[in-house]
């Protein structure tokens, strides 16, 4: 079994992983600012510490089989994702970890050859600046010379804490084009995304790459 960190173990996605990894066997730390809300769990060291620490995470991703960035895009009171890239992207070179991140739905292109979702009429503007905020992060980890394997997973549009939806262990993967059920719902629920993440990192096929999953 592996070693995982999750940076932002107490966030939705974040959390998601952390007990899918945990149901697997894996042994998760779990960071963030405040780990009072992790749960007690034998495999779960809780570890309460900053993404854009850098001395920090390179201590805490020691050991580490596999380091996963689920924070936000644009945190609270500090700089936007993707100047928390590189420093991960090092941590997995110096330990020999994979890097995981979880992505944004805006940078998929809404169909084959067409616009970006973020520029479609329908994307709400109360969300665009994260999603201009992922993208960027996209594009640093895309342009990075840094020899660590990753892999971004960009989840559907109805994706988050408002659609928790329950486990079914079914759902479709694509690249970077935005997946859409036969009635045009591109939708996922919290636990199938976090199987998608999980069996990422368990048998690897996307290297240094973006993809996406939707039912």
């Amino acid at each position: 079994m592996s070693t995982v960190v999750v940076f932002g173990a107490t966030g939705y996605a974040g959390g998601q992983i952390t007990e899918e990894l945990l149901n697997r066997g894996h042994s998760v730390i779990g960071v963030a600012r405040d780990v009072s809300k992790l749960p007690e769990h034998p495999r779960l060291t809780a570890t309460a510490g900053s993404a854009y620490d850098e001395a920090f995470v390179r201590d805490v991703s020691k050991g580490a089989d596999v380091i996963v960035l689920a924070i936000p895009s644009i945190p609270p009171g500090a700089p936007e994702l993707k100047d928390v890239v590189p420093t991960m992207l090092q941590a997995a070179a110096e330990t020999g970890a994979r890097l995981g991140v979880v992505g944004g739905t805006g940078s998929l292109a809404a169909s084959p050859g067409g616009p970006l979702v973020l520029d479609l009429p329908e994307w709400p503007a109360e969300y665009l600046g994260e999603a201009q905020a992922h993208a960027r992060a996209l594009d640093v980890l895309r342009s990075t010379t840094v020899d660590a394997d990753w892999f971004y997973l960009s989840p559907p549009m109805l994706y988050g804490s408002f659609n928790p939806g329950t486990r079914t262990g079914k759902f479709r993967i694509g690249d970077d084009i935005l997946l859409r059920d036969e009635n045009g719902v591109s939708q996922i629920s919290g636990p199938d995304y976090a199987i998608a993440f999980a069996d990422e990192l368990e048998t690897p096929k996307h290297h240094r790459t973006r993809f996406t999953v939707a039912y």
